[in-house]
């Protein structure tokens, strides 16, 4: 028992010397690969109660250092780094239109999407917009892949070109080798607007009668879909998209 109680004694102290020497910067259990993983939580843990570390969330630690004024804080990227490590995360919104050329703004708040159920607010950043529980099939997507998909689930809206270059810059990406068919993949885990439209996009650019058919398959034939800015699309009808709407004046 002694012994056990000296070895964590030596654990904690390693630790909180090596911490101590190495100034600012973020501290995880991993950094302490050859020490047992409970001495380590315990001894980080014991550092955030006396103020040593200030603790971001589970697992993370955060040592500042001292300026003119006040504590530093941490470095956002690699706080982002960080959240990214530990979920996978995708441009969103506004976001995800301004990888994909659809717009050149650039939001006011960052958003993103994420295969998590939550990430550690601390983390991705306090004013960050969310979007949790994109499926899992997500993790195989590249971050354009993804932002295409998060753009299809809002209907183009997040374009700030004119209708008819939105819909011909989605075809486009749409055409890119591959793109299609890695979209087509996971498109069983997608809402059914989103089935639709990538449907109706399929027939467009000439996609296989197979492909398109399996698409069709999944789609209530009772259902109308709100395609938002792509409502243009010659096969929207075909594709069970909504009437649209004519102002009059």
């Amino acid at each position: 028992m002694e012994r056990a109680q000296n070895s964590r004694s030596s654990v904690s102290q390693t630790i909180r010397t090596r911490i101590e020497w190495s100034g600012e910067r973020l501290w995880r259990f991993s950094d302490f690969p050859n020490a047992p993983m409970a001495a380590v939580a315990q001894a980080l843990s014991r550092l955030a109660r006396d103020g040593t570390l200030q603790r971001l969330s589970k697992g993370v630690y955060y040592r500042a250092r001292s300026t003119a004024l006040g504590p530093s804080r941490p470095d956002p990227v690699s706080i982002r780094q960080l959240a990214a490590d530990r979920a996978t995360m995708f441009p969103a919104g506004i976001a995800a239109a301004n990888l994909l050329g659809f717009t050149t703004q650039a939001a006011g708040r960052s958003e993103v999407a994420t295969t998590a159920g939550s990430l550690p607010r601390k983390l991705a950043g306090k004013d960050t917009v969310i979007h949790t529980r994109r499926p899992e099939a997500w993790r195989r997507l590249s971050s354009h892949d993804a932002a295409l998909l998060d753009f299809l689930r809002d209907g183009g809206r997040t374009s700030e070109l004119s209708e008819k270059d939105t819909i011909r810059r989605t075809l486009r990406l749409l055409k890119e080798p591959g793109r299609y068919e890695r979209l087509v993949r996971v498109a069983s885990t997608e809402p059914p607007r989103v089935r639709a439209l990538l449907g109706a996009i399929g027939e467009e650019i000439g996609k296989s009668p197979a492909t398109l058919r399996r698409l069709r398959a999944s789609l209530n034939p009772l259902s109308r879909f709100d395609f938002g800015a792509l409502a243009a699309l010659r096969s929207a009808h075909h594709w069970q998209a909504k009437e649209r709407r004519v102002l009059r004046h």
